[in-house]
């Protein structure tokens, strides 16, 4: 790795203000509340699917307050679908430590963010930078990669030294002096570089303002980086889900923390078929009806969803849940395979048998 570019920084604000990306609802504002909630939703989760989600919220929760004030259930429903359901959790118990702890208004500082629940080091930074001018580096998943890429940076980046680091490398590249508006594009181009693109596959170098300065290009080793000697492995699972149909309810059980679906509704769930037939009650229909495989990815997880309806007028004395009205689902937090599979054709099959 060579000495810093010391351009880069200079070099990147021009580019944003000329070809960088200006048009998201979340841009233009300083509103630390909107910045904070689209970063949130942006971890791990593409623009264009966020974009639906981002204005939904806003439209019930037009303020931190409002946010703090909701039910978890209503924050969850609307968050359904999103996935990494934690957010949506840490979400809520932000805006109340907001609210509780400091009089509504976010800290101005990334050291104090990130003391509130789900914030971390590069949301933090984040919300500083754009919303109060403050000279701290983001560094998420995109801004590593830009910089390693910049930098040549051998280190394996899932290590924490390496992310420590990686960290003092951000920090150092930021530009010596600038106004709020020049953190703002600094930060704003960090990331238009990574999502358009330096991107994992691909990468336009071409349309690159850092390209004369990109170690990994000079050495035609864009790919190298950035270096990551563990991967995680994925697991695959078949889950069972049993609906219990009484109706125009459907049973719905919290599913706990921590875990898949942690806080969402949903129905019981089997890790074999044997396990779902033994808590049938006697006067259950012996015919069931299952419909077709459902195929799940997560982070670390395959999951391959087995769904089976039984019409029931009641369900066993210790499970714990609820019937839940199929017109209410609207309002209810479910992941987003059930909510699919709740409004499909099922309902004829299984009310018939």
């Amino acid at each position: 790795m060579t000495d810093l570019p010391a351009e880069f920084a200079p070099r990147l604000i021009h580019w944003q203000r000329h070809a960088g990306r200006h048009g998201l609802p979340w841009q233009g504002t300083r509103d630390p509340y909107r910045v904070w909630l689209s970063e949130i939703m942006l971890q791990q989760t593409q623009v264009s699917t966020v974009l639906a989600y981002y204005a939904r919220f806003l439209d019930h929760f037009p303020d931190v307050a409002a946010l703090a004030a909701a039910p978890i259930d209503e924050v969850m429903a609307l968050w359904s679908g999103l996935g990494y359901y934690s957010r949506a959790r840490n979400l809520h118990r932000c805006a109340q430590a907001v609210v509780a702890e400091h009089g509504g208004r976010f800290p101005a500082t990334a050291r104090e963010l990130e003391t509130l629940p789900g914030i971390g080091a590069s949301t933090a930074a984040a919300i500083a930078a754009f919303c109060f001018g403050e000279r701290v580096s983001i560094v998420d998943g995109n801004v590593k990669r830009v910089l390693a890429r910049l930098l040549a940076f051998e280190g394996d980046v899932g290590q924490a030294a390496s992310q420590r680091a990686m960290w003092d490398l951000a920090q150092r590249l930021l530009p010596a002096e600038v106004e709020h508006d020049d953190m703002r594009a600094y930060t704003q181009g960090l990331m238009d570089l990574g999502a358009t693109v330096c991107t994992r596959t691909r990468p336009r170098c071409e349309a690159c303002p850092a390209s004369e300065l990109c170690e990994a290009l000079k050495r035609q080793d864009i790919a190298r980086y950035p270096v990551k000697a563990r991967r995680a492995q994925r697991r695959f699972e078949r889950w069972w889900l049993l609906f219990a149909i009484r109706g125009d309810q459907v049973w719905l059980q919290r599913r706990p923390a921590p875990g898949i679906w942690a806080g969402l509704h949903a129905p019981a769930v089997f890790t074999s078929e044997e396990a779902m037939q033994v808590v049938s009650p006697a006067d259950w229909p012996s015919r069931w009806i299952a419909t077709d495989a459902v195929a799940h990815a997560l982070t670390h997880r395959e999951l391959q969803l087995l769904p089976h309806w039984v019409a029931v007028e009641g369900v066993p004395a210790d499970w714990v849940g609820e019937w839940v009205s199929l017109s209410a689902l609207a309002s209810v937090g479910l992941p987003a395979p059930v909510r699919s599979l709740l409004s499909g054709d099922w309902a004829t099959q299984v009310l018939d048998q």
